[in-house]
């Protein structure tokens, strides 16, 4: 990722893919259940997408705090 995010950014990230995996798994169960298989299949891959690009998030954040973390402990 080009762009430097905080930490706060990251988790807003994060929580704004989960909101949108979301959205799209409940897509993805409605054109199942309506007998669509293959727009519930693209669904349910944008859905994958999304909750990578959550995990992704997350994890920068955690990192983010973790040095964080390590940097207060040096300084006391």
């Amino acid at each position: 990722m080009s762009t430097t995010h905080s930490a706060h950014e990251h988790h807003a990230h994060a929580a704004d893919h989960h909101e949108k995996a979301a959205r799209h798994h409940r897509e993805a169960a409605t054109h199942h259940e309506a007998g669509d298989a293959e727009t519930a299949g693209h669904h349910a891959h944008v859905a994958a997408g999304h909750a990578a690009n959550a995990s992704h998030h997350a994890g920068e954040a955690s990192k983010l705090h973790a040095e964080h973390h390590s940097d207060v402990e040096e300084d006391a």
